[in-house]
């Protein structure tokens, strides 16, 4: 079951009830039931991650990478890093006046029984309904917010990580350089030169190696659905010939410019579940925007079957590297027919 339909189980049941009148705003949104129950005249979607947020968009909802209220009521839907969740539980807070509504809908797996645990010792809960392996809980805003609060809102702020990149909760490992990343970076080529784009960039490590390692390259466009990721990418990466995009790479079309060389390290979950298809799209997106002497330059985790789809997009593909965690492959000649 999904955030949603828990948001939409507690508000049809009644359970929970919304403020009569005033903005709704929803952090970390994504498409379901419950939008329409809390009524599009008042809801504002707040979603950073590109292709959620456009799905929100092109449905007619009104969507923000960042909402700012004030709202009369706030909800948020939890994600897999706890100390986002309590970021958002904290700028929640900070969007209410005193006896606005705040809501908390998430699964099992996310922490939520903790969660609840946790902020209903700082603050009196109203309410809170079980549902399908997940939760949803609320509770008006005090006209003092406890101390802790500050500390949540704290611990979800960028700051640098140990090896001085600026990284945010909720990132892609924002503790250290992925091991598959470096995996990458060992095998560019020091050839690599003219326009280069990184697929899924995060928070700028491949593009700095590469601009590193490869002194030719004349422009690096990083592209990152997730808008928190790609500031931290900015401020990581103070270089003239990179360029940033806020983008669903997989909605790149033949249009764009070429590029001389595509570097990516695709993202294989969704959730907490496996889901290769997302490094085929990056495969396919690559074959559309690469000139027809471009190279693929990718890693993926061993056992993940991306073989047939570089068959179907690229005429001429190999293995640098291989180990028992991850492949380092090539690509070359992309198919116009594909």
């Amino acid at each position: 079951m999904s955030h949603s339909d828990r948001l939409a189980t507690a508000i049809g049941s009644e359970a929970l009830v919304l403020p009569a009148d005033g903005p709704v705003v929803l952090l970390r949104s994504v498409p379901g039931p419950a939008l329409d129950l809390i009524g599009r005249d008042r809801l504002i979607c707040e979603q950073s991650f590109r292709p959620t947020h456009d799905a929100l968009a092109d449905a007619g909802f009104r969507t923000e990478v960042r909402a700012s209220g004030p709202a009369s009521a706030v909800i948020v839907l939890l994600t897999r890093a706890r100390a986002e969740n309590l970021g958002n539980i904290a700028r929640g807070l900070d969007m209410l006046a005193p006896g606005g509504l705040l809501a908390v809908a998430g699964a099992k797996t996310e922490g939520v029984d903790s969660l609840v645990t946790q902020v209903g010792r700082a603050l009196p809960l109203d309410g809170q309904i079980s549902k399908a392996h997940g939760r949803v809980f609320w509770l008006r805003r005090p006209a003092a917010l406890p101390e802790v609060a500050a500390a949540w809102a704290e611990g979800d702020r960028p700051r640098p990580n140990p090896a001085g990149f600026v990284t945010a909760p909720g990132m892609f490992s924002p503790d250290a350089v992925d091991p598959g990343s470096r995996r990458l970076a060992e095998a560019l080529p020091a050839k690599l030169r003219g326009r280069v784009a990184d697929f899924g960039a995060g928070w700028g490590w491949l593009a700095i190696e590469a601009l590193a390692r490869a002194p030719e390259i004349a422009r690096i466009d990083l592209f990152e659905a997730e808008s928190r990721a790609l500031d931290a990418a900015r401020l990581n990466l103070a270089d003239p010939r990179a360029g940033f995009h806020w983008a669903d790479v997989t909605r790149l079309a033949r249009g764009t410019p070429p590029y001389d060389a595509i570097l990516a390290n695709p993202p294989f979950h969704h959730g907490r579940a496996a889901d290769p298809t997302l490094g085929t799209d990056f495969i396919a997106a690559a074959g559309r925007v690469l000139k027809p002497s471009g190279t693929f330059l990718m890693v993926a985790n061993r056992q993940l079957p991306y073989e047939a789809a570089l068959d179907a997009h690229f005429r001429h593909w190999e293995r640098l590297s291989e180990d028992r965690s991850y492949k380092v492959i090539a690509a070359s000649r992309p198919r116009r027919d594909a």
